[in-house]
């Protein structure tokens, strides 16, 4: 027998099984609390497996220690007497501190086992919980708990009778202090959210740092309100005590003390070839011209259609003009020749090997990442003794899908071992720069060629520069090296 809504508290009834309205406001506000995490999440270049496993495995810990807080605080020895009621949850006894420290938790282990920026993650995860906790607070309403004193029916003049109605507990009508919370919840996540990154420069962990302090200040002085807290000795409420530590942890976080203690890794920076360490143009240029030669005699390429290869992986460029059967033996011919004519016509860009000196001097994780052939990169950097810089170096062979797709470059953090969320990417066509949005990293576009100068400032690039010794400055700023906070 099925039923909707047998009572306030059910919202499903299935036989014997039910389905609290509390279930579904948590789950709902945990679900829509995810899905606005993702979408930061996945802007900034993380992959949705990583972003399911925390969503998963802090629902399930942050369930697990909401229960376990709320048994610690409420009659423990009640609970020590009848060890099986800890699992009778349909009994109710949530308690949302005890989640979040069991949920954090759980995303600071899986953070750190797969190599993430733990508060890279935690700006653009936690304040959202301020969804769920505002949702899930109409949970404890169907349930009729998290109410406040004894108010006059005059107080629920203005509210629903539904609402009112449902305030009638005990033989009098209580405060509302769930939906104080509740309110109070959604108005800091705008603020956090939505003004605050607006309105001041934030550090990594800063959004962390305001929703302690919201949160520690509203469920403090709301709390007060409350007839049923969970008190720690009998006469402290742990909740207040709690908002406390919050609140102090959070002033003291975004005054940027911790970071006094605290020395960030320097992030990995990761390069384009061809026109950005290395000058090719006039040798593509000139592979170009004699493939077409030989396999359309009389065909003029324009300055417009030369400067359109630059970039484009060969299969692309090829498959514009010729039948898909003679590409692989066009691309095979194109590298032959521009081996040969690598010697004449191939050289590092003006100020390359000054930066590469200093960087590689200071420590910095380099590499490359291309969408030219290993075999052309390796000709190229030994015959300039460019090797010794890079921990990395890709090609469009070790990673097939070119770019604008972020592959490469996903495949690059892994093997240099560097957190994502804490790199750059230099590159001077836009193809470049999308990857490198799409991976997460700081975008810098370096114009080597003026018809290129447009298209890199309209892609959105963080930065562009003119002198590839412009990024010693620009490493001097105080960053954090990332697409964007959000």
């Amino acid at each position: 027998m099925i039923k909707f809504f047998p009572d306030t508290k059910i919202f499903l009834q299935i036989g014997p099984l039910s389905i609290a309205w509390y279930a579904v406001f948590i789950m709902t506000g945990a679900y829509i609390a995810y899905i606005v995490s993702a979408k930061n999440l996945k802007k900034a270049g993380y992959f949705s497996e990583d972003i399911e496993n925390v969503f998963m495995g802090a629902l399930l810990s942050g369930f697990l220690g909401a229960r376990l807080w709320y048994v610690l605080f409420y009659n423990f020895t009640t609970y020590l007497k009848d060890p099986i009621s800890i699992l009778r949850i349909q009994d109710g006894g949530l308690a949302i501190q005890g989640g979040l420290f069991a949920g954090v938790a759980f995303g600071y282990w899986y953070a750190k086992r797969k190599n993430l920026n733990f508060w890279h993650w935690a700006d653009m995860v936690v304040p959202n919980i301020l969804i769920a906790q505002a949702l899930g607070r109409w949970g404890n309403f169907m349930n009729q708990e998290a109410f406040g004193g004894v108010v006059s029916e005059g107080f629920y003049k203005y509210f629903p009778l539904w609402f009112k109605d449902m305030m009638f507990i005990d033989g009098a009508y209580r405060m509302p202090t769930f939906f104080l919370e509740s309110v109070a919840n959604i108005i800091g996540w705008i603020l956090i959210v939505l003004v605050l990154k607006k309105v001041t420069k934030l550090k990594r962990g800063d959004l962390v740092y305001a929703y302690m302090m919201w949160y520690g200040v509203t469920r403090f002085f709301i709390e007060g309100l409350r007839t049923d807290s969970l008190m720690f000795l009998g006469v402290i409420r742990i909740a207040q005590l709690v908002s406390v530590v919050f609140v102090v942890l959070g002033i003291l976080g975004f005054m940027g003390v911790f970071r006094k203690f605290t020395k960030s890794p320097k992030p990995a920076i990761l390069f384009d070839f061809d026109g950005t360490i290395m000058d090719t143009e006039a040798c593509i240029v000139e592979s170009y011209k004699a493939v077409f030669e030989n396999h359309r005699p009389g065909y003029v390429l324009s300055s417009d259609e030369l400067n359109s290869f630059i970039g484009p992986s060969l299969v692309a460029t090829f498959s514009r003009y010729f039948d898909d059967h003679l590409i692989d033996e066009l691309v095979l011919e194109y590298r032959t020749l521009n081996h040969e004519l690598h010697d004449k016509h191939v050289r590092p860009m003006d100020g390359a090997i000054e930066l590469l000196d200093a960087l590689h001097e200071e420590g910095y994780p380099l590499g490359i990442v291309s969408n030219k052939a290993y075999s052309s990169l390796q000709l190229g950097l030994r015959q300039w003794d460019m090797e010794k810089y890079f921990d990395v170096v890709l090609g469009i062979d070790d990673f097939e899908i070119a770019k604008p797709d972020p592959k490469g470059i996903n495949d690059a953090f892994e093997k240099m071992a560097v957190q994502r969320g804490s790199s750059i990417y230099v590159g001077d066509a836009v193809t470049d720069i999308i990857a490198a949005q799409r991976a997460g990293s700081f975008t810098i576009g370096y114009v080597f060629d003026k018809i290129r100068e447009q298209s890199l400032i309209d892609s959105e690039a963080n930065r562009v520069i003119y002198d590839l010794r412009e990024i010693l400055e620009i490493l001097k700023e105080d960053h954090e090296w990332t697409t964007n906070m959000m």
